[in-house]
């Protein structure tokens, strides 16, 4: 299950994890003009760990779902 929600300066989309199996926490991904942030609640330490992605890190990642093993590059953004 997902949810989107519109902000005043970001779109943020939030994975839940439904299963059966042990579940994961959930995972926000806040877009922004510039950037993505990834955030997800570590229950280890009771902190939230954040990492930040370019745009055309992005871009990659969602390019890199369907590819093969192997190196590519993409076309970049300007």
């Amino acid at each position: 299950m997902y949810t989107v929600e519109h902000e005043f300066d970001a779109t943020v989309i939030t994975l839940v994890d439904e299963g059966h199996m042990a579940l994961q926490e959930d995972v926000a991904l806040t877009a922004f003009e510039d950037c993505v942030t990834v955030e997800q609640l570590d229950p280890q330490t009771d902190r939230v760990q954040k990492i930040t992605l370019s745009l055309q890190q992005v871009q990659d990642l969602v390019a890199s779902l369907n590819s093969e093993e192997g190196v590519y590059t993409t076309a970049r953004r300007k």
